[in-house]
């Protein structure tokens, strides 16, 4: 057995693509195993299903096939020996792990690293999280790119890789300018002082200025296309002049701030301050690793997307097209693309498009990324397949002297919803906000604990309230699948039975209870490096769940899916729990197997805290 692969099904899997490489030289180089736990106990712990799908393709009877994989296949020091016997039904093979095989993986995967040693050579990944803008709230909206980007970053850190996490702050641009004057204009009246300024004052003078320059161009138009009248038309007329002059004020705004003009500039630079600083406390509640050197806002690109278009033009990748530059993508190299990618419109203007190949040149060829994601929710999926194609094509997806491009990858999710199945929204229709959602869950999470244990110290009973709130809502979001709309409901989430965060919370607070139990008995804790006996079945279930780690955490690097480990610990609980009720521990009269059962007992728990610290779920020691 290989010292790096643990879960039996990669080891049986391996060993029966090599059965089916001698049995059928004729057979597909890529011919899968098909290995999958046994549907009947009394017939093996796994199953491969290979002969019936690979029978058919070769022209031959799929028990003839099954008879001669089991011939060539090796199961020395795994399994039991494999015979004709163990093929039922119309081919499906059987196999049963020999005990001190399980035993033997058990005791290579209790180690520090739990079966996921670092890589001698790190790969670099780049995840883009998180995405707030300036002088707005973080809202629920703001939950998934946060959370689900965070745990991909924490599971490349887990496995040894080089991570940097990207904030990609929306900090420039005319809407920002919009709001600095405004911000000015309060402030050069006395209405608002910067020192104090709030978050709550930003964000209601952002949607302020946004309101004061937006025009009435399509009322008109419909005035006149109806003819509705003189007055009408000159009321809106009225307004519509005074929104262009402060939209000509705002463009002024932006022109001072591309100078960096110091009065300006001290504005924006506080309106930054106050923004981020509430998004990072945000981030921090939530228990991210998200910090201010991971902010990389679009005011860091503005020097650099000129030199950008400057030289997609020069190399004929960006043409004109109306006035605008676009880099067409509907070539088969570039996927066939029906819509061009805008770089600069006809008035000269960058878009967000610019700024994400200037960040993606930027992410590869100056921080090296190997692998770059972006946790950006799944209605940007155009825009990123885009970007991605015309950031190849320019060649900026490739680290200098690589021979083919980093991966570029868009990790989209779906929207959050209300219990009425609509997008998730305050009674007036504007988005939550996120910090009063996490303060709902641990208001509700507190009460919760209240009725559970009401004898905790208050300063105790507030931190279990913590952690099993922010638990609660992240583990509801990761645990979904994260293309899937999925739908919020506090009931639901903050139950400590089922698949929750209060309930993992839970079984890592059982798993170590059984620890401090056992020092108040007297028990001797001399369990470190005991033989482990596989004797039970409930053991045998624990086993296989514990070796099935390190390939759950690679799972989710692979496939950019959350919930995959979610589902593993989730599994895990429930088997760790099934032997706790069917193999007494501290009371089992022979030493050999306490010792045996609190090693499996330690190292659940040790897999179960690794796990949920790779979600990013805050643990406690009591609940």
């Amino acid at each position: 057995m290989t010292n790096q692969t643990f879960d039996p099904v990669e080891l049986l899997n391996d060993r029966v693509r090599a059965a089916i490489a001698a049995a059928a030289p004729d057979a597909p180089a890529d011919a899968a195993a098909l290995i999958s736990p046994s549907k009947r106990a009394e017939l093996g712990d796994f199953q491969s299903n290979a002969a019936m799908p690979l029978a058919k393709r070769l022209g031959m009877k799929p028990r003839d096939l099954a008879a001669r994989i089991v011939e060539h296949f090796d199961p020395t020091d795994l399994c039991e020996p494999v015979t004709e016997a163990d093929i039922a039904g119309p081919g499906f093979i059987n196999f049963r792990l020999k005990r001190d095989a399980i035993s033997t993986l058990l005791d290579r995967l209790d180690s520090p690293a739990l079966g996921l040693p670092a890589p001698e050579q790190p790969s670099t990944i780049v995840v883009d999280v998180c995405g707030v803008n300036l002088a707005k709230q973080m809202h629920v909206g703001h939950l998934r790119s946060s959370v689900i980007g965070d745990t991909l970053a924490r599971t490349f850190e887990r496995l040894g890789e080089r991570v940097v996490r990207q904030n990609h702050v929306g900090d420039w641009g005319l809407p920002i300018a919009m709001v600095t004057r405004k911000l000015q204009e309060e402030v050069d009246a006395g209405r608002i002082a910067l020192d104090t300024l709030t978050l709550d004052e930003l964000d209601r003078l952002y949607k302020l200025a946004q309101h004061e320059c937006r025009g009435q161009g399509k009322a008109l138009e419909l005035v006149a296309k109806y003819d509705l009248g003189p007055k009408i038309e000159a009321e809106l007329q009225a307004m519509h002049d005074e929104a262009m002059e402060h939209l000509t004020k705002a463009k002024a705004t932006l022109v001072a701030l591309q100078a960096q003009e110091p009065t300006v500039y001290a504005i924006w630079q506080r309106i930054y301050a106050v923004t981020m600083g509430a998004c990072l406390k945000t981030c921090g509640r939530l228990h991210t690793r998200i910090t201010e050197t991971d902010s990389a806002g679009e005011s860091s690109y503005a020097e650099e997307l000129t030199t950008v278009v400057n030289d997609l033009v020069e190399r004929g990748i960006a043409t004109e097209s109306d006035g605008a530059l676009v880099v067409r993508l509907d070539s088969p190299e570039d996927d066939k693309i029906a819509e061009p990618c805008l770089i600069r419109k006809g008035d000269g203007g960058y878009l967000y498009a610019t700024t994400d190949i200037a960040a993606i040149k930027r992410r590869v060829q100056t921080i090296g990324a190997d692998r770059v994601i972006y946790t950006v929710d799944a209605r940007q999926s155009l825009h990123f397949r885009q970007v991605f194609a015309a950031a190849r094509k320019a060649g900026y997806a490739t680290k200098p002297g690589a021979a083919k491009p980093s991966v570029l990858e868009h990790a989209a999710f779906g929207t959050v919803l209300g219990e009425d199945g609509r997008p998730f929204k305050t009674r007036s229709g504007e988005n939550i906000k996120l910090n009063d959602l996490i303060d709902e869950a641990i208001e509700r999470a507190g009460r919760t604990v209240d009725t559970k244990n009401p004898g905790l110290p208050a300063d105790e009973r507030a931190t279990i309230a913590e952690a099993v709130g922010i638990a609660a809502i992240k583990y509801a979001d990761l645990s979904s699948e994260r293309i899937k709309d999925y739908v919020f409901s506090f009931d639901r989430m903050l139950a400590f039975e089922g698949n929750t965060g209060p309930y993992l919370l839970y079984a890592l607070v059982r798993t170590r209870s059984i620890f401090r139990r056992a020092k108040e008995r007297g028990v001797a804790l001399d369990h470190a490096g005991a033989p482990i006996i596989v004797a039970e079945p409930a053991e045998k279930a624990l086993a296989l769940e514990l070796l099935r780690y390190p390939s759950a955490v690679r799972s989710v690097a692979a496939a950019l899916e959350p919930m995959r480990l979610c589902a593993y610990i989730y599994s895990l609980a429930g088997a760790y729990s099934s032997f706790f009720d069917a193999c007494p521990v501290l009371s089992t009269e022979d030493p050999a197997v306490r010792r045996s059962r609190l090693r499996l007992c330690e190292l659940t728990a040790r897999v179960l805290e690794d796990g949920l610290e790779v979600l990013g779920l805050p643990t406690v020691e009591r609940m």
